[in-house]
C-alpha cells in the first residue's frame, strides 16, 4: 500500500518516479564539457581551442586542443589532466604560443603549428588584485620571431608577512584565487618580451601600474595595451589606451577619457585600432551600468568614433583578415550574437543571430569558427565558411545527454509595475509535464545587475526540470541586451523596482500557466540575484524557501568591506556619506526589514569571497534566526563569489533541492 500511495503521488505531482533516474542529475554536472577559447590560424589551415572540463579535483579547467581542419582531427596540448589555454598563433601560422606545461614548467610554452615540439619559454605570474584586465596577454611580433607577454612582478608596498601587517593601499583586498590571501599581494602587471628560438626575455615595462590587454602592431613598432594611470587608481578606476615601442620602452597615451577603454586590436593595415568603450564617467571596477560599445581610432589615437551603433552590450572586436569589416559580439533579449559591420561605416549586420549565445570566436579569410551555447547544449564549436552553412565540429556532450530531454525555454513579456516598461521572463518547462498536473516554481535571478539570461542550457534549471519542477528568470530592468534606457533604469533604485519586476513576472507567469503550483514557489540567485532573493522575502511571503548565494544584506557594511568599494557609488551617483544617502541604503537592505521575512532560507556563500564578504550572510543568517525564520548557512571553503568547484556545485544543487523538498508542502 505504501508503494501504491507514492506513485500516486508521483503522477499527481506531474512526473513519474522512474523519471528522476532518467532525467539530469546533479552528479551529471561532473561529466559535462564546453568550448572555451576559439583560434583559427592565419591562414585557415588549422583551429585551436579549449575544453573546459568539470571533472578536476577544485576548479573548473581548460585544455588546449589543435584541430586540422582537412581532417578535422584533434589533438591536445596538455599532458593527462594539466590546464592549458589562451592560444595565439603565429603571424605566419608556423607556431602557437600558449599558457600551459613543458619540460617540467608551467608558464608561456610555445609549440609547432601541429602541436609538436614543445618548450618552456617564460613564467606568466598572476596577480590576486581585483580584475586587472580582460584582454589578452599574448601577442605576437608580426615576423613571429618575437612574443610579448604579461606578468606580475613585485611592488613597491610593504611586506604583507610582518607583524603587525601594516596597510597603505585603499585597494588592499584582493579578488578571490588559488592560495587565497586576505590581502592584495601588490604585484603589477608588466609587458615582457620573449625571443621564440633562443627564449631570452627582457621587461619591457616598469613602475605600479598594471599593464594588460596587448596587441602587436602590423609594423613592429608598437604594442597596444591597457592601463590605469590616474593619481590615485586604486581609488578611480579608468582604463585608457596606450601603445609602448617594444625596441625602447617608450610609452605613448592614446585616450585620455574619464569613460573606460578595454581590449585594443589593430587592423591588419596597422592604421586603425579597434577596441570596446564606453562614453560616461560613472564606471567601476566590477562593472560599468553604461553598455560598452566598439570603438575605431587611428593609431595615433585621434580620430575616435563609435561604430557599433547597437542599443546593447558589445563585446571584444576583431577584424577579418582583409580589413574591411570589424566582428563584435552583441547580447540581444538573453541571446549573445555576433554581427559585423564595415571598418568604413554604415549599420552592423547580424552574422550569428540563433537562439543561443556565441561565446568565443575567430575569422581567417572566408572561415569563422565560434562556440555556440544551445538551448540543448553547452558550448560547441561550430565553423562557418562563407556562403556555407555552420558545421558543427564537436559534440562533447553526446553520451550525457543520450537519453535525456532537455525541456523547453519559453520566453513571455509583461508590464511593469510603474508602466514604463516591457519585461522579458524565461520559463523552463517541467519534465513529463502535462496540463492538468501541478508543479513547482523556482525562481533563479540572475546577477549584476547589468547581465541577462537567457534560453541558452542552464544545467541547474534543467535538474530541477527533471525533477517535475518549473524555472523562471526575470530580466529585470537593469539588465542588458534590452537597450540603454532599459541598463540605465536601476540606477538610484537598489532593491526597488527592479524587484518589483521580479514579482510582477512570478504574478504574470501564475496566471498565464495554470499549472504552476502557487503554493510552491522558490526563490534563489547569487550575486546580486541572491540580493534580491534576500531583499524579496522581507517584502512578500509568496515564497515557501530561499536559497541566496553571495548576497548583499546590509549596503552599508558591504560598501565598506568589499574589495571595490566604489560599486554603491556607481549604482547611486554619490558616496554613501554624502547626503542622506546612508539613510536611504540602509531603508534598502534587507536586514533593516529582516522582521518581516517569513520564509525558510539557507544562505550559501564562499567562505573566501571578497566581492561580497561573508559577514554579509553572517549578519543576515543571525537576525533571521533572532525573528524566528527557519535558517541555515552553508558556507563553502576556498571558494570566492560564488560556488565555483564543480564538486561544491553538485552539493549545493543537493542541497538545494532537499531545502525545497523539505518546505514544500507536500
Amino acid at each position: 500500500m505504501h508503494r501504491i500511495v507514492n506513485q500516486t503521488a508521483a503522477l499527481l505531482f506531474g512526473f513519474a518516479a522512474a523519471s528522476f533516474a532518467a532525467g539530469f542529475q546533479s552528479a551529471d554536472l561532473l561529466k559535462f564539457r564546453a568550448i572555451g577559447a576559439v583560434q583559427l590560424s592565419p591562414d585557415g589551415s588549422r583551429l585551436a581551442y579549449t575544453v573546459l572540463r568539470y571533472d578536476g579535483p577544485r576548479r573548473i579547467f581548460g585544455q588546449l586542443w589543435i584541430m586540422n581542419l582537412a581532417d578535422q582531427k584533434s589533438i591536445c596540448l596538455s599532458e593527462g589532466d594539466e590546464p592549458s589555454g589562451d592560444p595565439e598563433w603565429s603571424p605566419d601560422s608556423h607556431w602557437i604560443a600558449y599558457s600551459g606545461r613543458a619540460e617540467g614548467k608551467a608558464g608561456l610554452i610555445l609549440a609547432r603549428a601541429d602541436g609538436r615540439g614543445k618548450k618552456y619559454l617564460a613564467p606568466l605570474e598572476g596577480t590576486n588584485a581585483p580584475l586587472p584586465g580582460s584582454g589578452k596577454n599574448i601577442a605576437w611580433s608580426p615576423d613571429s620571431k618575437q612574443i610579448a607577454f604579461v606578468s606580475a612582478q613585485p611592488g613597491p608596498e610593504p611586506d604583507l608577512h610582518g607583524d603587525p601587517i601594516v596597510i597603505t593601499r585603499y585597494l588592499y583586498k584582493p579578488t578571490a584565487s588559488e592560495g587565497f590571501s586576505h590581502f592584495n599581494d601588490n604585484k603589477r602587471l608588466h609587458i615582457f618580451i620573449v625571443d621564440a628560438a633562443s627564449g631570452q626575455s627582457r621587461q619591457l615595462t616598469t613602475g605600479n601600474h598594471y599593464e594588460h590587454s596587448i596587441d602587436w602592431s602590423p609594423d613592429g613598432a608598437r604594442i597596444a595595451f591597457i592601463s590605469s594611470r590616474e593619481p590615485d587608481e586604486d581609488q578611480f578606476f579608468n582604463y585608457d589606451l596606450f601603445t609602448v615601442s617594444p625596441a625602447t620602452g617608450e610609452i605613448t597615451r592614446l585616450t585620455a577619457t574619464e569613460s573606460a577603454e578595454y581590449r585594443p586590436h589593430y587592423s591588419p593595415d596597422g592604421k586603425t585600432i579597434a577596441y570596446e568603450a564606453t562614453r560616461r564617467g560613472l564606471t567601476d571596477r566590477e562593472t560599468t551600468m553604461e553598455d560598452t560599445h566598439v570603438w575605431l581610432a587611428d593609431s595615433n589615437g585621434t580620430n575616435r568614433r563609435d561604430i557599433g551603433l547597437i542599443d546593447n552590450r558589445q563585446g571584444d572586436p576583431g577584424w577579418s583578415s582583409d580589413g574591411r569589416f570589424v566582428y563584435f559580439t552583441v547580447q540581444d533579449r538573453g541571446s549573445v550574437h555576433l554581427y559585423r559591420v564595415a571598418s568604413s561605416g554604415g549599420r552592423p549586420e547580424p552574422v550569428i543571430s540563433d537562439r543561443a549565445s556565441v561565446g568565443a570566436w575567430s575569422v581567417a579569410g572566408d572561415k569563422l569558427a565560434y562556440a555556440l551555447s544551445t538551448p540543448g547544449d553547452l558550448a560547441e564549436l561550430y565553423l562557418k565558411t562563407a556562403g556555407g552553412e555552420p558545421r558543427k565540429l564537436t559534440d562533447l556532450n553526446r553520451e550525457i545527454l543520450a537519453g535525456k530531454t532537455v525541456e523547453p525555454v519559453e520566453s513571455f513579456t509583461f508590464l511593469s509595475n510603474d508602466n514604463k516598461w516591457t519585461v522579458e521572463a524565461f520559463l523552463t518547462y517541467p519534465a513529463h509535464f502535462r496540463p492538468d498536473g501541478k508543479y513547482p516554481l523556482i525562481v533563479n535571478i540572475h546577477g549584476g545587475p547589468h547581465g541577462q539570461q537567457g534560453p541558452a542550457f542552464n544545467f541547474k534549471n534543467q535538474v530541477y526540470s527533471s525533477r517535475g519542477w518549473a524555472t523562471l528568470m526575470v530580466n529585470y530592468r537593469g539588465s542588458t541586451g534590452y537597450g540603454q534606457a532599459f541598463a540605465d533604469a536601476v540606477f538610484g533604485d537598489q532593491n526597488g523596482n527592479e524587484g518589483q519586476d521580479v514579482l510582477y513576472g512570478v504574478s504574470a507567469a501564475i496566471r498565464r500557466y495554470l499549472w504552476i503550483d502557487r503554493d510552491r514557489l522558490g526563490i534563489e540567485g547569487t550575486s546580486y540575484g541572491g540580493q534580491l532573493s534576500a531583499w524579496l522575502i522581507t517584502q512578500t511571503n509568496i515564497f515557501k524557501a530561499a536559497i541566496p548565494t553571495a548576497a548583499i544584506t546590509n549596503l552599508i557594511s558591504y560598501n565598506y568591506m568589499t574589495y571595490y568599494n566604489q560599486y554603491e557609488a556607481m549604482e547611486w551617483g554619490a558616496y554613501p556619506h554624502q547626503g542622506n544617502l546612508m539613510d536611504v541604503l540602509w531603508e534598502r537592505s534587507a536586514l533593516k526589514h529582516v522582521a518581516q521575512a517569513h520564509t525558510p532560507t539557507m544562505l550559501v556563500h564562499g567562505e573566501n569571497d571578497p566581492d561580497v564578504p561573508i559577514a554579509e550572510a553572517e549578519q543576515y543568517y543571525i537576525a533571521l534566526r533572532d525573528v524566528g525564520v527557519p535558517a541555515i548557512m552553508v558556507r563553502y571553503p576556498r571558494e570566492g563569489h560564488g560556488i565555483a568547484e564543480p564538486r561544491h556545485q553538485v552539493d549545493f544543487l543537493d542541497r538545494s533541492i532537499a531545502w525545497y523538498e523539505k518546505y514544500f508542502p507536500k
